[in-house]
């Protein structure tokens, strides 16, 4: 058999991205503050680009808006949830007062060394405001204003080196022993001792290894008769993981301890904040910028572009007529062709965010006008479908892109969710029953709080049918406790 060589014409078709198109969709994706980012690096690299100032619309927003709560819950109607999970990241913010005065005055020892302030009566000055400092400066000023030795300042100077901005101590005792003068023979009594000091200093808790040292370092500041605190130590100790897991019944088994004495010494430990070094060396605040603004004109919801945070850019024409015509500046000619893609690219992303929000806009009007109760179930293809993408494109639009509201600021991506059927073919939105149930819990008889089943009833009656399992469900992802752990919390805050 011999092989010969043939020739063959074949047609087939093939989508090629352009390199214009390809730049269109990268700047698509990108959040505003790096599409900022991005465009003053091509400004800067290419003479072709030049800044268009832009005309701010007096009613525009300037200042960049602070992160809010984008789950659809900043209603403020999770109040029964107050827990955290020992497992996972610690809330970063400082604990809020309870409320009650005499309460929060037996909860914190002030005249201990680790409290809010000086005692007057010691001769030593109450701190000044300090808000602005950081942590180890604040830490520093203690321990040059506190009773240290010359050994324990060194020693001192160098843990506080080791704690972090949480205010837990990094490192292992033996390497700070390793990293001072071994002629002036420190030992690793030293140190242990030295540490003690420093973890009675403000804030409280500051300087643990962990995360139970951490909090018995502040139960220990309570008053010895106050009622919870051992236990809630003995939890510290060797309980955290089953209260990380809401294994209240194995807990008190555990400790042979009645709901009550556990109550009061779980309200004890929640007390307590997970992270005491935040509260003198708060994070820095996050910031997002809207990329749209919704308002209401004329009886009608409208949606303007940001114009305010990103600068419009225009192909320098002085430039560009030098080189018309000239083939002898090819760099020169490759950059005005890059110029112009670009500012048709930030054309072709304005327009596809702004089909976007409108087509969300548009959908969710109710939202807008009633609350999440009036959330409307949207999918990714439901706007794919309206504007003509595909629904990957649309998933990765809606990442990282924020709209300014009435209600809030809310990234696209809130606006999407599952549905459920009712009866009569009416769709509702999970966000909408999740909606539902926190309004039903927070109406609810606080001496007999709804069961699962009941409020799985009650939707029922709203023509909403979903499982009790499903209202678990979301009730666990609202972080609402469940109905007898609601009934023991108001029960004890009833007491106190």
């Amino acid at each position: 058999m011999t092989m010969k060589p043939a020739l063959q014409l074949r047609i087939s078709q093939q989508l090629t991205m352009t390199p214009q198109l390809q730049q269109a969709i990268r700047l698509l994706l990108m959040p505003v503050t790096e599409l900022n980012t991005q465009l003053e690096q091509l400004l800067a690299d290419n003479m072709m680009l030049e800044a268009e100032e832009p005309a701010v619309d007096a009613v525009d927003l300037a200042e960049p808006m602070p992160v809010m709560n984008t789950d659809g819950a900043n209603d403020g109607a999770d109040a029964e949830s107050e827990t955290w999970d020992a497992r996972d990241e610690p809330a970063e913010a400082a604990p809020e007062p309870s409320g009650n005065e005499e309460m929060d005055s037996l909860l914190w020892n002030e005249t201990s060394g680790g409290g809010a302030g000086f005692d007057d009566e010691d001769g030593r000055p109450e701190p000044s405001d300090r808000s602005s400092e950081t942590l180890h400066a604040h830490l520093m000023w203690q321990l040059e204003t506190e009773h240290f030795s010359a050994r324990e300042f060194v020693i001192g100077e160098a843990l506080i080196d080791a704690i972090d901005d949480a205010g837990y101590l990094g490192e292992p005792l033996a390497a700070i022993l390793a990293m001072l003068d071994p002629a002036a023979g420190y030992t690793l009594a030293e140190i242990e001792q030295t540490l003690a000091k420093i973890q009675a200093l403000d804030p409280a808790g500051i300087g643990a290894r962990d995360l139970g040292e951490c909090l018995r370092l502040q139960l220990r500041q309570l008053a010895a008769d106050v009622p919870g605190r051992e236990l809630a130590l003995a939890i510290t100790q060797d309980g955290l993981d089953l209260v990380a897991e809401q294994q209240y019944a194995m807990l008190r088994r555990r400790l042979s301890v009645s709901a009550e004495e556990l109550d009061a010494a779980l309200a004890l430990i929640r007390h307590c904040n997970p992270k005491p070094g935040l509260a003198i060396h708060p994070a820095p605040a996050d910031y997002i910028v809207p990329d749209v603004y919704v308002r209401k004109r004329q009886g009608r919801w409208q949606v303007d572009l940001n114009r305010s945070v990103t600068p419009r850019l225009k192909v320098n024409q002085e430039y560009a007529n030098l080189v018309r015509g000239d083939s002898a500046h090819t760099v020169l000619r490759n950059q005005l062709q890059e110029a112009r893609w670009l500012v048709r690219s930030l054309e072709i992303r304005d327009d596809t965010l702004l089909k976007v929000a409108t087509c969300i806009v548009e959908r969710q009007a109710e939202f807008l006008d009633r609350g999440d109760e009036a959330m409307r179930p949207m999918v990714l293809k439901d706007v794919a479908e309206l504007v003509g993408m595909h629904e990957s494109t649309i998933s990765r639009v809606t990442t990282n892109k924020y709209m300014y509201t009435p209600r809030g600021v809310f990234e696209f991506r809130h606006f999407f969710s599952s549905q459920v059927t009712g009866d009569d073919g009416s769709e509702q939105s999970s966000t909408a029953i999740r909606a539902r149930i926190r309004r039903l819990i927070g109406q609810e008889d606080p001496a007999s709080p709804l069961s699962d089943s009941q409020l799985a009833t009650m939707l029922a009656k709203e023509n909403i049918k979903v499982a009790r399992r499903t209202v678990a469900k979301y009730r666990e992802a609202m972080q609402i406790e469940p109905s007898s752990e609601r009934k023991r919390r108001r029960r004890l805050t009833a007491n106190s």
